[in-house]
């Protein structure tokens, strides 16, 4: 992507992070590599704290030194007195520099202590640029600072300071991507961010929020010029969602899956005219895609623009799809959610359309569970009919919904050997309170992929079992009436 600096961990304190360096050391990278270290135990010369010395160990490109800026961190959490905290701040970037290593310093709570004392905050800057470093960081630790506070403490330090000021902004105000823009503009030229926001708490400033927002509404430079490698964001976030095992964030800005996608009839009548009229950017910039759900919502244009892309066109005062989307209301009343499941949503509206094809029928269904504390299992069996013959299989799984799911492909196996290509990648359930119904009422999403392309369907019942086979028939029937209609 072109950054600069890559930091990856704290080596010292930390096994993982140790082997992460070793690693590294197998890989050619045009970034820097940065390691994190606090400053000198108080008791401890620098040359014999292990935490330091461990640093080197790990042959970093960078150093990055946090120290104390905030007095009453001096006072009450490490127990010094002011001017031992600034000596153990110097002895610990010294020790760097004379070992060739270039060293950036954070600035740990700074504006706090910019606000409590704010004399003391800029001495520790001045004191660090005194012996020379790569960049000082001023860190917003705690994460409670507002946009306006930002500019105006980094627009003053701006002018008492020299050395390159740098950013670290928590998220705990809502406002770390806000505040590192307000850094940038009052002047700091260097930026920590995270990939998604990924940090303690509510997290530290997004790398795909502020980078974008650099670029596209700013007009900065950054990532080394290589501004076409932002289409490889959405993928990178992704990417980083899946390692980490974190949930993604559907409506995150710039790379979310909603990003980019309209819901509401008017909005996706004047995008399909002028993207845009309710586009700040062009998805295709940050590799992002535009999208047009069907929900109740949704006008007739959401739906020309989905069939349009199965190569159906069709006209706007067709009442086929009048009735096609007064369909999709009543089920959504129901508990569906097409947002989410459009590929539920495809399949009624081809019907209506009469562009379906009736590939096969579910005559009936059966499943067993049963399972102790340590112990758990599940029995299938469904009676299908396809191509005028009748088919009985049974599957077995860890659950009710792995061994139906077993069971139907199994069986559909038999017919249309293609759907071997489909794998059940996720599966949801959702606790519906819908009135006239009762509070067990569940709905049901499933997603599929074909190695190519990702799709979900979903389905409403009170019985999770019923809704959970009929979402899992609606994505294999979704598979095989695209195969047909994009052949």
């Amino acid at each position: 992507m072109g950054v600069d600096i890559i930091e990856c961990g704290w080596p010292s304190i930390n096994t993982k992070d140790f082997e992460v360096f070793r690693k590294l050391k197998e890989y050619s990278l045009e970034s820097k590599i940065a390691a994190f270290t606090s400053t000198r135990r108080k008791d401890l010369r620098v040359d014999k704290d292990p935490v330091i010395v461990n640093t080197l160990k790990v042959e970093p490109d960078v150093v990055v030194v946090f120290g104390k800026s905030w007095i009453l961190h001096v006072r009450e959490v490490l127990r010094l007195n002011p001017e031992d905290n600034v000596k153990i701040i110097i002895d610990t970037i010294q020790f760097f520099k004379d070992h060739g290593i270039e060293v950036i310093f954070d600035a740990e709570h700074f504006f706090d202590g910019f606000k409590d004392d704010k004399e003391y905050a800029l001495r520790i800057l001045k004191e660090v640029e005194n012996i020379g470093v790569r960049t000082i960081v001023l860190c917003d630790t705690n994460g409670g600072m507002l946009p306006h506070e930002v500019y105006s403490i980094v627009n003053e330090v701006i002018k008492n300071v020299d050395t390159m000021i740098g950013v670290h902004m928590h998220n705990d105000s809502g406002n770390a991507v806000a505040n590192t823009l307000m850094a940038v503009l009052a002047g700091a030229r260097h930026v920590q961010v995270t990939i998604n926001g990924i940090g303690e708490r509510c997290g530290n400033a997004d790398f795909c929020q502020v980078i974008p927002n650099l670029v596209f509404k700013l007009g900065f430079k950054v990532l080394k010029g290589r501004i076409d490698k932002l289409r490889k964001l959405t993928y990178i976030s992704k990417l980083i969602y899946e390692i980490t095992g974190i949930s993604k964030n559907p409506y995150q800005p710039y790379v979310g899956e909603y990003a980019f996608t309209h819901k509401a009839g008017i909005h996706i009548d004047a995008v399909l005219k002028c993207p845009r009229a309710y586009e700040h950017i062009n998805p295709e910039l940050v590799g992002n895609t535009r999208q047009f759900t069907i929900s109740e919502l949704s006008g007739r244009s959401a739906l020309i623009a989905k069939l349009s892309e199965l190569g159906i066109k069709i006209i706007k005062n067709d009442q086929r799809l009048i009735n096609a989307l007064n369909e999709l209301k009543e089920l959504e009343l129901r508990g569906y959610n097409f947002d989410v499941g459009f590929a539920s949503g495809v399949l009624i509206i081809l019907k209506e359309l009469g562009y379906y094809c009736k590939y096969f029928d579910v005559i009936d269904w059966r499943v067993v569970s049963e399972g102790s504390e340590n112990y758990s299992k599940a029995w299938s069996w469904i009676k299908i009919k396809a191509n005028e013959i009748e088919i009985l299989e049974a599957g077995e799984g860890v659950g009710p919904v792995h061994a139906a799911d077993e069971a139907i492909r199994k069986a559909l196996s038999k017919i249309y050997p293609e759907i071997n290509n489909v794998k059940l990648i996720d599966y949801k359930v959702t606790l519906l309170g819908i009135p006239k119904h009762t509070a067990s009422t569940v709905r049901v999403e499933v997603t599929f992929t074909d190695g190519k392309h990702i799709w979900t369907t979903t389905a409403s019942s009170t019985n999770i079992i019923e809704a959970s086979i009929k979402a899992i028939i609606d994505g294999i029937d979704y598979y095989l009436q695209i195969k047909n209609l994009l052949k």
